[in-house]
């Protein structure tokens, strides 16, 4: 029975593709080859699953791979199989699959359109150097270096209170309980969460703790401030302040790749007490594929920020 499995073409069509990558997963991470191989780069998050793709529709039945929706989807499997192994044995969270798997699964479609041409050719020695490619490319790529860039995350919301009101529940942000919790995106991702921060006075200086869930807090130093109407602060979270199990090493603020600089609250008279609250913040990133983490980045402080001004809101109208 064993012989038999192991014979057969799906075995391998699914099997080859989860070792190669386990073992590009092995190399990648080796601290001491680190300046040539990582992990948050193009050639793993993105050459990595295409060769996988390639490999899935190379071993697989030839009579199968002439549909084209099989060889679109089928390098899907092993993919799946390899994020399930990564996560029993804690090599990667669940946070980093949810960001990764999409363009996993684009790159590994278009591999298998690549294997596709090299299986009707029998072409053995395309596929040889195929599975090095990710191994030419990432010394290029470090050679290249990363791209710091920075990006805006913006917010508003329309309040039907005073001023007054509206600008308190600002500065001074009392315990937000996992009910008034609406950031459902970061909920999924399993980030933390919000929980209260309070402004030591109002005027350029001040301090003010933003504490979030699992040890996470942000200290934020206002740098212009325009009574009940603008202030601006500056953010630095303290990632050795951050305990290693809040927050994946790939994606931890203030760490290698991720950043937050800056948030402004702005609040602009629309009627008799109807308020619109802006707020928007500036963040950087440092990878060689900020194209994509941008994407990801924005929807996360996005989220993060509608909650807060979600909060606001509802206290403000509450009275």
């Amino acid at each position: 029975m064993l012989k038999k499995i192991i014979k057969n073409q799906y075995f391998h069509a699914i099997v080859m593709p989860v070792a190669y990558a386990l073992l590009m997963r092995f190399l990648f991470n080796i601290s001491d080859l680190s300046s040539l191989f990582a992990l948050m780069s193009i050639s793993f998050l993105f050459v990595v699953p295409f060769v996988m793709g390639a490999l899935a529709v190379y071993f697989a039945p030839i009579e199968r791979t002439r549909n084209n929706a099989f060889t679109i989807l089928f390098p899907w499997i092993p993919l799946t199989v390899f994020a399930i192994v990564t996560l029993f044995v804690e090599l990667e969270g669940w946070a980093c699959w949810m960001m990764v798997f999409p363009i996993f699964m684009v790159f590994a479609s278009i591999g298998g359109l690549i294997g596709k041409s090299f299986q009707k050719k029998h072409d053995t020695i395309m596929v040889s150097v195929l599975v090095l490619l990710p191994l030419f490319a990432a010394p290029l790529e470090a050679w290249m270096g990363r791209s710091k860039e920075q990006f805006k995350a913006y917010n508003y919301i329309d309040i039907d209170a005073p001023a007054d009101k509206i600008w308190g529940l600002v500065t001074r942000v009392s315990k937000i309980s996992e009910a008034e919790d609406s950031g459902w995106l970061n909920r999924i991702l399993g980030f933390p969460r919000p929980v209260e921060a309070e402004l030591n006075y109002e005027g350029v200086g001040a301090y003010r703790k933003a504490i979030f869930t699992n040890g996470l807090v942000f200290h934020e130093t206002v740098t212009h401030y325009d009574h009940q109407k603008s202030m601006s602060f500056t953010i630095k979270a303290n990632p050795y302040e951050i305990p290693s199990t809040t927050l994946d090493e790939h994606v931890v603020v203030g760490g290698n790749f991720f950043d937050v600089l800056n948030g402004t609250y702005e609040l602009e008279q629309l009627g008799d007490n109807r308020y619109r609250l802006h707020l928007y913040s500036h963040f950087t990133l440092n990878t060689t594929f900020n194209f994509y983490a941008g994407i990801w980045a924005k929807w996360i402080m996005k989220d993060i920020q509608r909650n807060i001004l979600e909060v606001e809101k509802k206290r403000a109208e509450r009275g």
